[in-house]
């Protein structure tokens, strides 16, 4: 009886196993809808994180002071020329005051000969790293 029961058991191990090896099986993953979510959220994290990065590209600005007295030149480019965005830098020891966003050279220039007759013999267009909106249709 003894041999009975342990020759069925084996048989029965032996059918499960070859249960196992059926190759008409098929694996179903039920996926979390929270991952979704996550990988959502994370897509949003990345844009704004490395949205600094892609607001700055090459391109020129107008500088129209180079001095060591630090004027009121800013004021008088933020009354004339409301459009433009005023920088002033400090590199010891003068002060630098560079204006305007321009990706082309053509654009510098007409605001340069405006410029020019405020800032007789001062105004010149030098290479720096631009911000761009991005809103911009061009980019």
């Amino acid at each position: 009886m003894k041999k009975m029961l342990m020759a069925g058991a084996f048989c029965c191990c032996a059918i499960v196993v070859l249960a196992q090896t059926d190759s008409t099986s098929s694996i179903v993953i039920h996926k979390d809808p929270r991952l979704d979510l996550l990988i959502k959220k994370q897509t949003q994290i990345n844009e704004v994180t490395t949205r600094d990065a892609r607001r700055n590209i090459a391109g020129y600005r107008l500088q129209v002071i180079n001095t060591s007295d630090r004027n009121s030149a800013k004021t008088k480019i933020y009354q004339l020329y409301p459009e433009l965005k005023a920088y002033l830098l400090y590199q010891a020891p003068y002060f630098r005051l560079r204006v305007g966003n321009f990706k082309d050279k053509e654009e510098a220039e007409e605001y340069r000969k405006s410029l020019s007759k405020e800032f007789p013999n001062s105004v010149f267009l030098v290479r720096d790293i631009i911000e761009i909106k991005l809103s911009d249709p061009n980019l």
